[in-house]
């Protein structure tokens, strides 16, 4: 995706350190390894916001408040040593009950100026939502690990953290990623 095109994910840090350097231009590309995210509450209380409604920022650019700094963190580790190649990170756009189990009610809505994901429900981001990502422009083809954490500095209050992270198997091409064996992981 060319920089132009990145400019809102700019501002947002969402980018690899060499974006940021004095020679990149608008029509330079950037290499980013999209997934879609899926956060299901399964405690017995509301995951709520780390910080009060009065101290959301809003986002100019992207239109929109966050209620938190960091919802996510991704990792993306060399298969063999576990060394961190890049990583990148998702505020949340709006925590909200995008769908929920049989029984369960969404009661979050960010339409209805409401942030937050109920017990029972689930919030959704999909892969083309901008920081849905890696950038990988300066990562090379081979065996990785994509792990993505939700809450990861544990600024929101849990009865269970062990469910937090999903690791994923990634075998990048060069061109293509492929996607195999994903497990929550403890760590």
């Amino acid at each position: 995706m060319s920089m132009y095109n990145l400019r809102c994910a700019a501002e947002e840090n969402c980018l690899a350190s060499s974006a940021y350097r004095a020679d990149v231009r608008d029509y330079d590309h950037r290499v980013l390894l999209r997934f879609p995210q899926r956060v299901k509450n399964q405690g017995t209380s509301d995951f709520l916001p780390s910080r009060p409604r009065y101290s959301w920022e809003w986002h100019s650019c992207h239109q929109h408040y966050h209620s938190m700094d960091e919802f996510s963190h991704y990792d993306l580790l060399d298969a063999s040593t576990q060394r961190r190649v890049a990583e990148g990170h998702k505020a949340s756009f709006c925590l909200e009950d995008t769908s929920c189990d049989y029984g369960y009610h969404r009661r979050f809505a960010c339409t209805a100026h409401t942030q937050g994901l109920s017990p029972g429900c689930y919030d959704t981001y999909n892969a083309d939502i901008d920081c849905q990502w890696i950038d990988i422009t300066d990562v090379k083809p081979g065996n990785y690990i994509l792990k993505v954490s939700v809450n990861p500095s544990y600024l929101v209050p849990e009865s269970d953290y062990s469910n937090n992270v999903v690791r994923c198997e990634i075998r990048y091409t060069g061109h293509h990623a492929y996607a195999s064996g994903c497990t929550i992981s403890p760590y």
